[in-house]
């Protein structure tokens, strides 16, 4: 069994500051609804945990990618919420979608055509979204699927439309024309659909204004701290604290190598932490040579090649003695941010969230 005291990490989530993060999304897309993206896990962080807290909070519209995401979550939650699942209807999921009451966000004509010949089996309207291609060509339906549909409403016969829905591509940047493009777009659409609920904003849409908010909003991202907007300060609570544990300190000579490949080289006499994370909990390779982890206010630098279950770090600005086995550094925390470590490594604050490691022991706070 996984404790705080045999793991290699501990992971610290804080439940009220995802909710504090809904909220001043909640205001800022006021009187839109505002909803709340827990798909992969709720970004790594807890699915079950992060809903249980949001619905707590007054949240009662969640979204998931998957069926089997919303299975296991429906049974844990208020019967008044409503779960979305944001693939649709892939094929053989559509009577456990209605049996347990979930809303498929449908893609195509061919998930529209499944839902409605389910309706007509089960003698009832039943709940959809549709979503629409507005320009990031991955899912929606199509140009060409909007005319066939435009051109034979019937087609919608047996279902209970709750939402026309589409997605940004872009809205991270303020600034970029394609925001406004893809808005005109999604406005021209929704003409053949003008009594139908709308919904465009992701976390990052909702700071691009009224113009874009509609009836219903998704943040994702923002409600689990990551900065909404490039260049811009973080108007979120930040939510995780990632703390590894020191296996070893040593000290090390000028020139000798650290770690595989020998890719840093003390350039004077240098004490030198080996901690217990790697590359097989999420700390990713790229990190190599580049990140920095905090003890206290004193960032430190990791030094050689990231390990599977190990990185190392130089911690000669420390007093000695001031680490030993089982110390905690802070790898994410309010100093040094996800985003800050998502730049480090080259990648996006997303994808650290989502590799974060069964390994860790985590532990929620708050909710």
């Amino acid at each position: 069994m996984l404790t705080r005291e045999n793991a290699g990490a501990l992971l610290t989530i804080d439940l009220d500051a995802i909710c504090a993060n809904w909220r001043t999304l909640r205001d800022l897309a006021h009187p839109a609804i505002c909803s709340a993206v827990i798909k992969a896990d709720a970004y790594g962080l807890g699915a079950a945990q992060v809903a249980i807290a949001l619905a707590a909070a007054g949240c009662k519209h969640f979204f998931v990618a998957f069926t089997h995401e919303a299975l296991l979550l429906r049974p844990q939650l208020p019967p008044d919420v409503t779960l979305y699942v944001l693939h649709g209807c892939l094929p053989g999921t559509e009577e456990d979608l209605a049996a347990h009451k979930l809303v498929p966000v449908l893609v195509s004509l061919s998930q529209l055509d499944a839902w409605t010949a389910l309706a007509r089996k089960l003698g009832k309207r039943l709940p959809a979204a549709i979503q629409v291609d507005t320009g990031m060509s991955r899912l929606g339906l199509s140009s060409q699927e909007l005319a066939i549909l435009t051109a034979d409403p019937t087609r919608l016969d047996g279902v209970d439309l709750r939402y026309l829905m589409s997605h940004f591509a872009s809205s991270e940047q303020k600034n970029n024309p394609f925001n406004r493009q893809q808005l005109v777009r999604f406005l021209e659409i929704r003409k053949a659909l003008p009594s139908t609920p709308a919904s465009l904003c992701n976390s990052s849409g909702v700071f691009l204004g009224s113009d874009y908010h509609f009836d219903l909003v998704r943040p994702g991202a923002a409600l689990y701290g990551i900065a909404p907007s490039v260049g811009e300060p973080n108007p979120m609570k930040q939510v995780v604290r990632l703390q590894a544990k020191v296996i070893q300190v040593r000290t090390i000579d000028a020139g000798v190598g650290v770690g595989y490949g020998s890719t840093w080289r003390a350039p004077s006499t240098r004490r030198i932490a080996t901690v217990a994370v790697g590359y097989a909990d999420g700390y990713l390779r790229a990190a190599s040579n580049t990140a920095v982890a905090y003890v206290g206010d004193t960032p430190l630098q990791l030094v050689g090649t990231v390990s599977m279950d190990t990185i190392t770090l130089d911690v000669s600005k420390l007093p000695e003695n001031t680490l030993g086995s089982g110390s905690l550094v802070d790898l994410i925390n309010d100093r040094h941010p996800i985003d800050a470590l998502a730049q480090e490594t080259g990648t996006i604050a997303y994808e650290i969230l989502t590799g974060l490691s069964p390994r860790y022991f985590r532990q929620y706070v708050g909710g």
